[in-house]
């Protein structure tokens, strides 16, 4: 019965994100076309509907209402962790939507970010590394703030952005099920609809795309990867009693392709005396293209990176067991080797002016 409710969930999704992604491509051709003209910042130089994510969030609110209605027993036991999740993401989607239209703020966009990390905390959505509420709280709204950040500075290409979140949310399903036995949760079923809706939306997104996600997108997928990895990876039950810092590891490692762009980005434009908030063209994917690469490579090569992490990831969890000082060891040094290949291809070919 799990399996085929898992099944059912994801079948679910992908059919209605398909759906839904038709349908914005088709009613809205030149809805969602922000900047344009502005090929600066810009990698494609062709005007698409940035409007992909709202199917993003109609088919999470409708899967949502499926699992509820699958689940609604344990609903019950953890709404408040539930309605914290479904309020921050709204916030997030109606926030990126209005930067889609508007270009908001950036001063704006900040404060619903940490908006997003305080529900979270009242929500009682956090990471408990030190048993002190005030710190385990900031600690969660700046987690928060980093992913809603890091996830739309990578949106920088076709099928980047989708595909590494991809794999986050599969990495965190494998560690929630094998963790708990394979049993049936809500959280894993929506995890598995998030799943579907990327999978939905990757079918308009990768090289050649018709559709790109937007802000809408990037800012509603930060918050659901950090919902999750936060449920996942830093709230397990590990097999070792003194496991506090293995969810970091594990979360660093799942998010390995997103880390290493955003912390390369950040290196370089403060070398070059930038703010590291200005968009440009000197991503590591970029970088890939100026390396001879073209579009289509570069997306493999981050789906090379995202296979391996989530790999790394659940092979990470069952070295927990064995040796807790061996899996950090081990999870930074993959950290290291991937940023370092990334960061070095940045420096070796330079932006393209």
């Amino acid at each position: 019965m799990t399996i085929f409710y898992f099944l059912l969930v994801l079948a679910s999704s992908i059919t209605i994100s398909v759906i839904g992604n038709s349908l914005v491509l088709n009613f809205a051709k030149t809805l969602g076309i922000r900047n344009k003209n502005n090929v600066t910042v810009r990698w494609s130089n062709e005007s698409k509907p940035s409007l992909g994510g709202v199917s993003m969030y109609l088919v999470f609110i409708f899967c949502g209402l499926i699992v509820s209605l699958l689940l609604n027993e344990e609903l019950k036991i953890i709404e408040n962790q539930y309605l914290g999740f479904l309020m921050a993401s709204t916030a997030a989607f109606a926030m990126g939507i209005a930067d889609d239209a508007y270009d908001t703020r950036p001063w704006l966009k900040l404060f619903v970010q940490i908006l997003c990390g305080v529900i979270f905390a009242l929500s009682d959505i956090t990471i408990d590394l030190f048993d002190q509420p005030i710190l385990d709280n900031s600690i969660t709204v700046v987690w928060v703030v980093i992913l809603m950040n890091s996830l739309n500075m990578l949106d920088n290409m076709d099928g980047i952005a989708g595909t590494v979140t991809l794999f986050v949310l599969i990495s965190c399903l494998s560690i929630l099920l094998i963790g708990t036995g394979f049993v049936l949760s809500i959280w894993a079923l929506i995890l598995v609809a998030c799943a579907g809706t990327m999978i939905g939306f990757l079918m308009y997104n990768i090289f050649p795309s018709k559709l790109f996600m937007g802000d809408g997108g990037s800012q509603f997928i930060g918050v659901m990867v950090a919902f999750f990895t936060i449920k996942t990876l830093f709230q397990n039950n590990f097999a070792v009693d003194s496991a506090e810092w293995l969810g970091p590891i594990l979360a660093l490692v799942a998010l390995t392709p997103a880390a290493a762009d955003t912390l390369t980005v950040v290196i370089n434009r403060l070398k070059a005396k930038r703010s590291p908030m200005v968009g440009g063209k000197d991503h590591t994917t970029h970088h890939l293209v100026y390396a001879g690469k073209n579009d289509k490579q570069v997306w493999y090569v981050f789906l090379v990176l995202s296979i391996l992490s989530t790999a790394m990831t659940v092979v990470l969890y069952f070295l927990s067991g064995i040796s807790e000082s061996g899996c950090i060891v081990i999870g930074i040094l993959y950290f290291f080797i991937v940023f370092w290949y990334l960061y070095r291809n940045t420096i070796k070919y330079p932006q393209i002016r």
